[in-house]
């Protein structure tokens, strides 16, 4: 894996992906974001044959509106509802005292994105992905 390698596929899995939600505007931010995160994660492996993979599933999603574009377009949504969530108002709660904190919490929203990424992460595996 050399660093000419990582940035072609840092490139290419960018444009295509822009081309997927078709540079709408909050899911072009939402899609730059959270490919920066995954090649900026230490403890990412680089895997040519998953990222080919992900390359035909998001020209797919790009050229034809079936359902890769669904599922492209799905998952910019709730990335996009998620980032939302983690907003300016959660800097508001840090500041406030403990006990308000924990009025705060609710038990729903810790886990409301789990079975999301479990299905992520069952897609992946199943067609060699490597979506997030």
């Amino acid at each position: 894996m050399s660093n000419q390698e990582l940035i072609h596929a840092y490139r290419h899995l960018l444009r295509w992906s822009l081309r997927a939600v078709q540079f709408s505007k909050p899911s072009r931010f939402v899609v730059r974001d959270t490919l920066r995160a995954a090649f900026r994660d230490e403890n990412g492996t680089f895997e040519p044959s998953r990222i080919k993979s992900t390359l035909w599933f998001l020209e797919s999603a790009a050229t034809y509106v079936g359902v890769e574009h669904k599922i492209i377009k799905n998952m910019a949504y709730v990335r996009y509802m998620q980032q939302k969530n983690i907003g300016p108002w959660r800097i508001k709660a840090q500041t406030l005292a403990k006990s308000q904190q924990r009025a705060l919490k609710d038990p729903v929203h810790e886990k409301e994105y789990e079975h999301f990424d479990k299905t992520i992460a069952m897609l992946n595996d199943t067609m060699n992905l490597c979506l997030r």
